[in-house]
């Protein structure tokens, strides 16, 4: 927690700064195109063990950022809330699988001609909320998570739309067991794998 309190006053502070020079700040939002990793489960008195898949699901951000322009490159931070969705076909039924978190994306870009760029960076994730469907969940294994954008966009003006790659760095699971002794138990791969559709507007 005090890692993600430190983060959060990196971030604002980032945007204070970059409010008072010619870069800027502003608002974003999109829609996110999530699959997490395999659900790995039993079921009770069976001899083996389940390997299911994801199926992608549309989940949601919103948040801010700043920006700071050189030349041919710029720094971006942001600070977003993010609602992931997965969906696992297990126990006879489908469940979806909704995380939701704080993300700090850090993000290096290169202007490449005219209003199109590109850009890389580490983003710092912070898990809120996970939730599978019917079944009771732990906790995941770590809170705190780093992962890696990939993208490219283009600015109008004060808008901006960029299309991004989200991959998780590190391996991040849940347990989970169901509500009779004969449910499936497991564990499921909480580490994102996403497209990210974002449009941002310059304040």
């Amino acid at each position: 927690m005090k890692k993600t309190i430190l983060l959060v006053v990196f971030a604002l502070g980032s945007m204070t700064a970059f409010a008072q020079s010619d870069s800027g700040f502003g608002i974003k939002a999109g829609l996110n195109y999530n699959k997490n990793g395999d659900l790995i489960g039993s079921v009770a008195d069976a001899g083996e063990d389940i390997i299911q898949g994801s199926d992608g699901k549309v989940g949601f951000h919103v948040g801010v950022f700043g920006k700071l322009d050189l030349p041919k490159i710029y720094l971006r931070p942001e600070l977003v809330y993010t609602m992931t969705k997965s969906s696992y076909d297990f126990d006879g039924s489908t469940n979806d699988y909704d995380i939701s978190k704080i993300d700090l994306p850090v993000l290096l870009g290169y202007k490449i001609i005219g209003p199109l760029h590109i850009f890389a960076g580490p983003a710092f994730q912070y898990t809120l909320n996970n939730d599978l469907g019917d079944v009771e969940i732990e906790d995941v294994q770590n809170d705190f998570t780093v992962g890696l954008h990939l993208g490219a966009g283009v600015n109008l003006g004060k808008i901006g739309l960029d299309v991004r790659y989200e991959r998780g760095f590190s391996e991040n699971e849940a347990n989970f067991i169901g509500n009779n002794v004969t449910d499936i138990s497991g564990r499921v791969d909480s580490r994102p794998s996403q497209v990210i559709f974002g449009l941002s507007l310059k304040l």
